[in-house]
C-alpha cells in the first residue's frame, strides 16, 4: 500500500489555528453584513439579484399581469343582478314599509294619549325658554360675575348688550304676538273642522316639546339585532384560541401579520365576510373542524359562524362569512314555486334553498343525478320532497317514489306518480327492484330512439327540452326517487341485484332524461354502492358523525378539502353541502316544505296533468308489473317438482313441470323469466349434462341444481325466523 503525497495531507495545525484564531491573518467575516453588501453591490451595478433576496422578493407594485389575475369586484350587488333575489328584495322592502305602517297606525290613539299628557309640560317649556330668551337670561351669570369681581366696564358694556337684545327681541316678539293673535281671531271665525286641526297641531307641538329624552313617543316596529363589527383583530383573536399549533406559533412570531387578510372585511349580505390566508401548513379544514371554538372565539352563536375552505385557490385560503342572526333561528324562506301560477318547467334550474346569506340555490335537475345522505332525523326526506315537488309541477315529467322507510315521507306525491310504493317490507324492495329493471329496460329503449334520430334534431344525442316535450318519442323526463335506499341496497335476496341495475342506470340514464334521487342514512360500501355514489353528479350532505360517510356523499377527499358535513350541529336540521350544483361546494338550507303544503302542491300538479292528459299508472289506479313468478313459493314448487334424487335439472324441464303444478302462476313462464327470479335468491343457472325425453340424446343445456334451491330455502327460513325474534 503506498502511502499520500506530502502535497496531498490535510495540514490539521494549521486549521486548528484557523479555527481557534492563532493564525496571524485570521479574520471574522459577518455574512449577513457581507451578503447585504453584496446586494446592494450587485443591484447598484445593475447585476443579478438572488432569489432569496429582498428585493427578489418584493411584491413589485404594478404589473400588467397582475392587474388581469387579480378579481373583479361586482359593480351591481348580487340582489340586483339577480331577477329573483331583486323581487324577494322588493317584497321584503314593500312588506316592511306596510308592517311600519300598519303597527303604527293600530297606536295613533295611544300616541294622541301621549301627546296629549305631555303637551302641558311642553307648553311650559315653550313659554319659559320664550321668556328666557325675550329678557336674556342666559347671559345674566356672566353679567352676575363682573358685578363679583367689581368690574364696572365690563359690566356696563354687558348692560349696553343686553339693553340692545333686549329691544330688538322685543320688537320680534310684539311681531309675533300680533300674528299670533290675528292667527287666533282668523282659526275663531274658521270652520269647526279648522278649530280642531289647528288645535291638535297645538298639542302635537307641545307634546313634542314635552317629551322626556329617555321615553320616545313611537314605540319600535322592527327590532333590529345590534352586531359588533367583524375586524381583522377580532378573527386573528378568534383564530388564536382555536389550539391549532401552526397559528400560535406564527401569532407569537408576527403577531397579527401572521393571518393576511387577501380583500377588505365587507358586508355580504346579513353579515360581514372575510377572505383568509391562514398561515403556512394551516389548513382551513383545521379551522372548519374548530367551528364551534371559532365561534366561541368570536363570541357569536354557531350558527352565526360559517367557515369554508376554497381549495381551488389553495388549502389555506378560508371564507369566513359571520352573520348577523343564527341560521337556524332565521325566519326559513318561502319555497319560490309555492306561490307560482301555473306549472314548472323542468329544464329550468330547480330551487332547492337558501345559503346562509339568504341567497336562494338553485341547480339544474337534468342530466345529472341527486344523492342525499345524513344520519337520522336531519331533514334528508324533506330535502328528497323540494326536487320531487318541482318535477309534479312540470306535467310532461314522469314520476316514480319509491319510501323504503314506509313512514309516507313521500305520500303527498303518490297521486301525481306513475309507480309509488312504501314500507319496509320485502313487497316494497322487490318493487323497487322491478321498478329497476324497467328503467334499465326503459333506458335502452330510449338509447335506440335518440340513435335513430336525425343528428339535426339530435345533434348531441342526449334528450333535449324540447324532444322532452315530443309526446310521441317518450323521451319526456323521468325522476325517480328512492328514499332510504339502503333497505333496498342491503337486502338480502334484492340488495346486489338493485345496486347493479341502480349503477347502470345511474351511469346512462343522464343522457337518456332519466333521473335518479336517492336518499340514504347509512352511506356505506353495502347499503350504498360505490359505483351509485360515485356517479352521481349533485350530491347534498346533510349531519354525518365521520369523515367516511362525509367523503361517501360529497366525493372522495371533500373532507381533506375541508368540505366538512361533520360540523353541522344538532339545531342545524336542513342544512349542508352542496357539492356539483355550483363550481365551489355551498352550504345550503334546504327549502321546507310541510304535509298540508305539500298537498297542496301535488293538488295543483294533479290538476295540471289532468289538463295536459298525462297521468297515468299508480296516478290513475293502474296496477304496476307484476313479477312473472310469484316469489313467495317459486322456491318451494321448484323442490315439489324436482325430486331429491334429481341433482340437477335444464331450465326448459323445469318450466314444463313447473306449468304442470300451477298453470295459472307458471303458464308462461320462460327460461329467461325463471333465471331472473332466482338471481335475487343468489342461485345462479348453469351447463347441465342431461338426456333428451324427445330424441333420447344426451346434451349440457342451462340449467340448475336442486341444492342451491335448498340452500336458499334454508336460508330464507333462518332469515324470516331472525326477524320474526
Amino acid at each position: 500500500m503506498t502511502s499520500p503525497r506530502d502535497d496531498d495531507r490535510f495540514d490539521w495545525r494549521a486549521a486548528e489555528r484557523d479555527l481557534t484564531g492563532d493564525a496571524p491573518d485570521a479574520n471574522v467575516v459577518d455574512l449577513d453584513a457581507a451578503r447585504t453588501a453584496r446586494i446592494s453591490a450587485d443591484t447598484d451595478d445593475g447585476g443579478p439579484v438572488l432569489v432569496d433576496s429582498p428585493a427578489a422578493q418584493r411584491t413589485p407594485r404594478f404589473t400588467l399581469d397582475g392587474v388581469r389575475a387579480g378579481q373583479r369586484r361586482p359593480i351591481l350587488p348580487a340582489w340586483l343582478r339577480s331577477r329573483a333575489e331583486l323581487r324577494d328584495t322588493m317584497r321584503w322592502a314593500v312588506g316592511h314599509l306596510l308592517h311600519t305602517t300598519a303597527y303604527h297606525a293600530t297606536r295613533t290613539p295611544k300616541y294622541a294619549g301621549k301627546l296629549a299628557l305631555r303637551a302641558p309640560a311642553g307648553a311650559w317649556r315653550m313659554l319659559s325658554g320664550a321668556t328666557r330668551w325675550l329678557f336674556d337670561w342666559e347671559g345674566e351669570p356672566v353679567r352676575q360675575a363682573t358685578v363679583r369681581r367689581e368690574n364696572a366696564e365690563d359690566y356696563l358694556k354687558l348692560s349696553r348688550q343686553r339693553d340692545r337684545r333686549v329691544r330688538w327681541r322685543g320688537i320680534v316678539a310684539t311681531f309675533t304676538l300680533a300674528i299670533a293673535l290675528a292667527g287666533g281671531v282668523a282659526v275663531a271665525l274658521a270652520p269647526e273642522w279648522a278649530r280642531w286641526a289647528v288645535l291638535a297641531l297645538l298639542v302635537t307641538l307641545c307634546g313634542m316639546f314635552g317629551q322626556p329624552a329617555d321615553k320616545p313617543l313611537l314605540d319600535t316596529a322592527v327590532v333590529v339585532p345590534r352586531v359588533a363589527r367583524l375586524t381583522s383583530d377580532v378573527v386573528v383573536r378568534a383564530l388564536a384560541v382555536l389550539g391549532i399549533s401552526g397559528i400560535t406559533q406564527a401569532i407569537a412570531k408576527q403577531g397579527n401579520r401572521a393571518i393576511a387578510f387577501t380583500a377588505p372585511i365587507v358586508r355580504d349580505g346579513p353579515g360581514w365576510r372575510a377572505d383568509i390566508d391562514l398561515p403556512p401548513g394551516v389548513t382551513a379544514g383545521d379551522v372548519i373542524e374548530r367551528r364551534d371554538r371559532l365561534a366561541a372565539g368570536l363570541t357569536r352563536p354557531l350558527g352565526c359562524v360559517w367557515p369554508e375552505g376554497q381549495p381551488e385557490v389553495h388549502p389555506g385560503r378560508m371564507l369566513l362569512w359571520v352573520g348577523d342572526q343564527d341560521m337556524a333561528a332565521a325566519k326559513p324562506a318561502a319555497w319560490p314555486l309555492l306561490k307560482a301560477s301555473g306549472g314548472f318547467d323542468l329544464a329550468k334550474p330547480v330551487p332547492f334553498g337558501t345559503d346562509p346569506r339568504g341567497r336562494i340555490i338553485t341547480f339544474d335537475l337534468p342530466y345529472t343525478n341527486l344523492l342525499i345522505g345524513s344520519i337520522p332525523g336531519y331533514g334528508k326526506t324533506a330535502a328528497t320532497q323540494v326536487p320531487m315537488l318541482a318535477a309534479a309541477l312540470d306535467p310532461y315529467a314522469e314520476l316514480w317514489c319509491f319510501d323504503f322507510k314506509g313512514t309516507g315521507g313521500l305520500d303527498p306525491l303518490e297521486k301525481v306518480s306513475a309507480r309509488y310504493a312504501s314500507g319496509q317490507d320485502d313487497d316494497t324492495a322487490e318493487e323497487g327492484l322491478i321498478a329497476l329493471r324497467e328503467l334499465r329496460k326503459e333506458c335502452q329503449r330510449r338509447a335506440a330512439v335518440i340513435k335513430g334520430l336525425p343528428k339535426a334534431v339530435c345533434p348531441d344525442n342526449k334528450v333535449t327540452p324540447e324532444l322532452a316535450r315530443r309526446r310521441k318519442l317518450g323521451l319526456h323526463w323521468l325522476v325517480v326517487a328512492l328514499d332510504e335506499v339502503q333497505e333496498l341496497f342491503s337486502h338480502p335476496e334484492f340488495g346486489k341485484e338493485a345496486g347493479e341495475l341502480a349503477e347502470k342506470v345511474i351511469k346512462l340514464g343522464r343522457a337518456l332524461g332519466v333521473i335518479l334521487v336517492v336518499a340514504t342514512q347509512r352511506p356505506d360500501a353495502k347499503s350504498l354502492p360505490t359505483g351509485v355514489s360515485a356517479n352521481a353528479g349533485t350530491r347534498f350532505c346533510l349531519r354525518v358523525m365521520g369523515q367516511i360517510e362525509n367523503d361517501m356523499i360529497l366525493g372522495t377527499s371533500a373532507y381533506k378539502n375541508g368540505i366538512r358535513a361533520t360540523m353541522f350541529a344538532k339545531k342545524d336540521k336542513g342544512v349542508g353541502y352542496l357539492v356539483g350544483a355550483a363550481d365551489d361546494a355551498q352550504i345550503v338550507r334546504t327549502f321546507y316544505i310541510d304535509g298540508p303544503t305539500a298537498e297542496k302542491i301535488t293538488d295543483r300538479a294533479r290538476a295540471l296533468r289532468e289538463a295536459a292528459g298525462t297521468l297515468t299508472g299508480h296516478a290513475i289506479g293502474q296496477a304496476a308489473p307484476t313479477p312473472a313468478v310469484r316469489r313467495d313459493t317459486l322456491l318451494d314448487d321448484i323442490l315439489t317438482v324436482v325430486p331429491a334424487t334429481e341433482a340437477k335439472v335444464w331450465a326448459e324441464t323445469l318450466t314444463e313441470r313447473l306449468a304442470e303444478l300451477n298453470a295459472d302462476a307458471y303458464g308462461d313462464l320462460t327460461r329467461d323469466q325463471l333465471t331472473a327470479a332466482l338471481k335475487p335468491y343468489g342461485v345462479t343457472t348453469g351447463q347441465v349434462w342431461g338426456t333428451d325425453p324427445t330424441t333420447g340424446k344426451g346434451a349440457n343445456r342451462r340449467g340448475i341444481e336442486r341444492q342451491h334451491i335448498a340452500d336458499a330455502v334454508a336460508e330464507r327460513h333462518k332469515r324470516r325466523g331472525d326477524k320474526a325474534a
